[in-house]
């Protein structure tokens, strides 16, 4: 890989793993226009999702904090036994439901092989069938925010249900698929549940932490064997990815204040039928 590409690839992993557009979608797209496969790509994949969490802590930096906090909080209440679940302030919640959203992904877990198979394949009809269903995720999570807003607002990321957090991940654990947005499924799974917009996506980008040190290392540890790819290229790829990330995070902030954030399930849907019509004129 040559820094020109890790620059391109750096580029496409920042800006949509966290616009609702599925970073795995589109890098799937770059590399099979571009020729880049094997297990050097799914390397680059790591480092770059590397980069990525670099920008969400950074992002998020106050919130993670707090949440640190509360989390060696919690677990002295349980070891003392003074750990009430009617008790939970909204932080103490908010890790617990995190926690239940990311359970549903041992189940979807069992199908990795499957997931691994869609990502390597040459063929991206499937990334565009993709691209379609998280368009139409978009646009009922941002249907079911104004109806939400029309009634009076909507719930805190601190007043998540059990059942809204097992709803979230299960949304999560469908993005596994190429062309699969997680921030989108996940920003607006939340959205149906009734959920604030700005809560949604903290909630959505704060639930990937673990997610993607756990999909990393995952990967690290069962599929880059042999791989060998250059040390500069790598460490720009990342940079650029970080960069990219976290400016990408403060846009979909933006546009969720001004309500923009449906203009995404238009692209998805225009991108899904330009990817079909393409992969069936290259079959």
């Amino acid at each position: 890989m040559t820094i020109f590409e890790a620059v391109i690839e750096g580029l496409v992993q920042g800006m949509t793993e966290f616009l609702p557009v599925s970073s795995s979608g589109h890098l799937s797209l770059l590399r099979h226009f571009m020729g880049i496969e094997g297990e050097s790509a799914m390397l680059t994949t790591i480092a770059l999702h590397i980069g990525t969490l670099a920008a969400v802590f950074i992002a998020f930096r106050q919130k993670i904090r707090e949440l640190i906090k509360e989390a060696f909080a919690m677990l002295g209440d349980i070891f003392t036994g003074r750990f009430k679940w009617s008790e939970m302030n909204g932080c103490r919640r908010m890790i617990i439901m995190i926690i239940i959203s990311i359970l549903p992904l041992f189940i979807f877990y069992i199908f990795r092989d499957f997931f691994t198979s869609v990502q390597e394949d040459n063929d991206i009809i499937v990334e565009g069938i993709c691209f379609l269903y998280t368009s139409a995720i978009l646009f009922m999570g941002d249907r079911c925010s104004k109806r939400s807003e029309a009634r009076g607002g909507g719930t805190a990321a601190g007043e998540t249900t059990v059942s809204d957090a097992l709803f979230i991940g299960f949304f999560q654990g469908v993005a596994l698929l190429p062309g699969v947005s997680r921030s989108g499924s996940t920003i607006s799974a939340a959205q149906i549940t009734g959920m604030k917009r700005e809560d949604a996506v903290e909630y959505s980008f704060i639930m990937g932490i673990p997610v993607i040190l756990a999909s990393a290392l995952s990967e690290f540890m069962g599929g880059s064997n042999g791989a060998s790819v250059e040390a500069l290229p790598l460490i720009v790829g990342m940079a650029v990815a970080a960069v990219s990330g976290y400016f990408a995070i403060a846009l979909v902030k933006w546009l969720m204040k001004s309500d923009r954030f449906g203009a995404f399930a238009i692209y998805t849907l225009i991108l899904g039928i330009a990817v079909i019509i393409a992969g069936v004129l290259g079959l």
